[in-house]
């Protein structure tokens, strides 16, 4: 059985499309394969996205901001959109894979000292973990044409 594969698009893909894209890829690596991209990305990935994926052991360093139109042609399965920017440019989606959004936070836009916006890039993550693992771990492919 090939993996199936999934495209997190968010506006800048410097933290919640890129965190989606390391989770997936390290907890259910064996049956998804999944990239990230933005509308309108960032110059890097942001470093306390780095810094709260490190801590579960899983390095995003080495990961850049792409734009969404970079996988237009790539065959996909699935293109959930999780910030609500990137949902309203969405429709304009061209490429394959069922469309949906899971919404969250941006933790780019977090206030304070460093060690409080590392708290919201860590509640950011566990989110995305939690929601997006789950609905991947039972997604099922649509039996049919879906027309929007």
């Amino acid at each position: 059985m090939s993996k199936r594969r999934v495209l997190f698009l968010c506006t800048g893909n410097s933290a919640r499309s890129q965190m989606a894209e390391g989770l997936v890829n390290h907890f259910l690596g064996d049956t998804w394969e999944a990239v990230s991209a933005g509308t309108k990305p960032a110059e890097q990935v942001h470093p306390l996205a780095i810094k709260a994926m490190a801590e579960l052991g899983i390095d995003i360093s080495q990961k850049h901001t792409k734009y969404a139109k970079t996988f237009r042609e790539t065959n996909l399965d699935l293109v959930v959109t999780v910030c609500d920017n990137a949902a309203k440019h969405c429709p304009a989606w061209l490429g394959e894979g069922q469309l949906m959004h899971l919404g969250f936070p941006d933790p780019a836009a977090a206030t304070g000292g460093e060690k409080a916006q590392l708290q919201i890039f860590r509640q950011v993550r566990d989110g995305i973990r939690e929601k997006i693992l789950k609905y991947l771990e039972n997604w099922e492919a649509p039996t049919s044409l879906v027309t929007l």
